[in-house]
């Protein structure tokens, strides 16, 4: 009777496993998933897998009758990533300052999980801000991605506004551009310029890829030009804009799409 029922799981399992390999090889129409996904209607969608537009897997596709799994097939339209995974999470934060970056604290201090309570996926955060600066921070589920745009070799550049004393010397973009010597080695940016300047303060721009803590804030305080805010405004493509202070909002499929490109994915 043992052997029997074993017989009869083994049997069970055996058909289970194929019927999953099956409906896998089936997989879904590659209109379908562009649709699905919010590139284009399903008619549009056919229009551009036509005309060339559409590569699965890195490979141009012309034909109707492909399917895919969404799952693990990597498409782009016309150069671009198209998210296709339901669970897969791309958000902006405009984090306040005295908000830590981190998604607990033992001291009760105010931090960013607090703002992330309700989410049921693990996240991370992609561009850290000390306690004091604000501004844009990424968050998101897709760890491929996130290692890619925290790694310093891919050179994702972040701008900033800082808010400095005046006056401005001539000379300071020159000299940040060069290069300044910190105690962990050399650093400098990729570009500087003078927003505003009032009664005695000055606005500065700054963009740079480097990744090191308070990268800005030494830069500046190491010229003599300490930092008093510090406001991430850009990641790569993806802009702060007017976003209210604490709020979180989902980056569109364009932005997604830039942020993909701009680590090779």
């Amino acid at each position: 009777m043992a052997s029997t029922m074993s017989d009869v799981g083994s049997t069970r399992g055996a058909r289970d496993a194929q019927q999953r390999n099956e409906n896998q090889a089936e997989g879904v129409r590659l209109q379908k998933v562009l649709s699905a996904a919010g590139v284009a209607s399903r008619r549009k969608a056919e229009e551009l897998i036509r005309s060339g537009r559409v590569k699965v897997d890195g490979i141009v596709v012309r034909e109707m009758g492909l399917r895919i799994d969404p799952d693990a097939a990597v498409v782009h339209v016309d150069g671009n990533r198209v998210v296709l995974r339901e669970d897969q999470v791309y958000l902006a934060l405009n984090k306040m300052p005295g908000m830590l970056c981190t998604m607990s604290d033992e001291l009760g201090r105010p931090h960013i999980g607090e703002l992330l309570v309700d989410r049921k996926e693990r996240l991370f955060h992609i561009g850290r801000l000390d306690m004091d600066s604000e501004g844009l921070l990424l968050l998101t589920n897709d760890g491929d991605l996130a290692h890619r745009l925290t790694h310093p070799s891919y050179g994702v550049p972040k701008t900033y506004m800082a808010e400095i004393p005046g006056p401005v010397p001539r000379d300071l973009g020159r000299r940040l551009r060069a290069g300044i010597e910190l105690e962990d080695g050399p650093a400098k940016v990729d570009s500087f310029e003078v927003v505003d300047v009032h009664n005695g303060r000055a606005v500065v721009e700054i963009v740079l890829h480097e990744g090191r803590n308070h990268i800005v804030r030494r830069l500046l305080g190491a010229v003599d030009h300490p930092v008093s805010r510090l406001v991430r405004t850009q990641i790569g493509d993806v802009q702060l804009g007017h976003q209210r202070p604490g709020t979180l909002r989902k980056l569109n499929p364009v932005e997604i799409a830039q942020l993909y490109k701009a680590v090779g994915l």
